[in-house]
């Protein structure tokens, strides 16, 4: 019998320590929120548990993700690397993709960091509808990972 999306990912997050998973859970829950109607692409890779946000289930699609760490978790913008970033706010060298350490989950209410998200949002390849009904699905599970804990 198969493993509901939602119970598997809360399996997968209870696997780092209860401060990584806290956060991961709260940030979660806000970015639910900030984007109704997006469908969430989980992705229980080697290096990492990610979470994509995006209009449809192609992952090429994908706006943001969130990803957990050992030790921290991040905000991608997987569109990033064209973005105004007037704060300085986003790390990273690659050609396409940013990101931002989230410290804490209000991070993710900071002004500068809405508006990237807002940018973010308006760039995007396809447009997140927000009457859509969403969903959850699991994209990958690695059989061999890192482990999830310092």
């Amino acid at each position: 019998m198969p493993v509901a999306p939602q119970r598997q990912l809360d399996s997968f997050i209870r696997k780092y320590n209860p401060d990584i998973a806290a956060l991961a859970r709260t940030c979660l829950k806000k970015m639910r929120a900030r984007l109704p109607g997006a469908i969430q692409l989980v992705y229980d890779n080697y290096n990492a548990l990610a979470v994509g946000f995006g209009p449809s289930a192609k992952a090429s699609q994908a706006v943001f993700s969130l990803v957990l760490y050992p030790r921290w978790v991040s905000l991608f913008f997987l569109q990033g690397a064209s973005l105004p970033d007037p704060n300085k706010m986003l790390k990273g060298t690659g050609s396409r993709v940013r990101h931002i350490v989230i410290e804490k989950a209000a991070d993710l209410d900071q002004p500068a960091i809405q508006d990237l998200m807002n940018v973010a949002l308006q760039s995007a390849k396809q447009a997140i509808d927000p009457t859509a009904s969403g969903g959850l699905i699991i994209q990958s599970i690695s059989a061999k990972q890192r482990p999830r804990r310092p």
